[in-house]
């Protein structure tokens, strides 16, 4: 039977997008509670937007997700439109984290909103949903809000407005893209803080200045001083080489260390992975003719 076009999504401004990503819903009593869902859908007729814009699931957060999927199932639910590829199934508009989560709790069903989205809008909602994400990094939010005012004509007011945030909170994220190549890493990988990166903005010799953050451990006050010398002619200086860590070994490795290293006659090293059953053993060899001792050993039949 053919499905009845749904007419909620269509022309709908920023601000209505936005409250179909929100996590709860406000009652007349002033409290929020979860949203409550069209209906549940088999998990095997939902799929994921193969345009999604966010390609990285990291399995830790899966896993911790996972966990409390099972202890307290899917409170928010995932919105889906019918898929454009198959009218019998649904895509996922927002929600693949708990789809694929959901997945390795082995749920049989997930509660959805069902709306009617065109591409456009099924793009636009997933980058929203990814700005709203509390771990998002301030590279990756910076990147949201461009690609909302460069794809879909948005304007930092109406961006501050339908967020929740002020415009110049927007303007200074977006600033952040700004930086060199290497400052933007720092930033994203969590070694240099959105403080120090507004610090670098205006400074012609951002990357050095942020190797002699992250190496030294700057603060931003530190920060900001060292850019306002830079900025009257005082030499960067040059960020020092980082030290070999200590050797934190145990005494049990160590000793196995030397057992196998006189066994070969060559040194070996064991590296084992705290607080697993993995690692890995590294063999030096000094010439070829240690090399093909190795081989020969290691191919060694009874």
């Amino acid at each position: 039977m053919e499905r009845k076009p749904l007419k909620r999504g269509l022309g709908r401004g920023l601000s209505a997008l936005m409250a179909d990503v929100q996590q709860d819903v406000a009652t007349d009593a002033g409290t929020t509670v979860p949203r409550r869902p069209d209906m549940l859908v088999p998990i095997e007729k939902i799929e994921p937007n193969p345009d999604q814009p966010r390609r990285r699931f990291e399995s830790e957060d899966l896993e911790d997700l996972c966990r409390s999927i099972k202890e307290k199932g899917v409170i928010q639910p995932l919105i889906v439109r019918v898929s454009p590829r198959d009218s019998l199934k649904y895509e996922i508009v927002a929600g693949e984290r708990r789809w694929r989560a959901s997945q390795m709790a082995q749920l049989h069903e997930l509660p959805v909103l069902i709306r009617e989205f065109d591409d456009t809008e099924v793009l636009e909602v997933a980058i929203i949903e990814n700005i709203q994400r509390a771990d998002l990094n301030p590279v990756d939010e910076a990147a949201g809000y461009k690609q909302l005012m460069e794809k879909f004509g948005h304007t930092q007011e109406r961006l501050a407005e339908a967020l929740g945030k002020s415009r110049s909170y927007i303007a200074n994220s977006m600033r952040l893209l700004q930086l060199p190549d290497d400052v933007i890493e720092h930033l994203a990988d969590g070694r240099l803080s959105t403080g120090h990166a507004r610090a670098l903005i205006t400074s012609d010799h951002a990357s050095e200045l942020a190797k002699q953050i992250v190496s030294r451990g700057l603060s931003v006050r530190d920060t900001e001083r060292l850019v306002k010398k830079a900025a009257q002619g005082e030499a960067v200086p040059k960020a020092k080489s980082a030290s070999r860590p200590k050797d934190d070994k145990d005494a049990d490795t160590k000793a196995l260390e030397g057992d196998l290293s006189a066994a070969l006659g060559m040194k070996v090293a064991v590296e084992h992975k705290e607080g697993t059953e993995q690692g890995k053993i590294v063999i030096s060899y000094n010439n070829l003719d240690q090399l093909d001792d190795i081989c020969r050993r290691l191919s060694a039949t009874e």
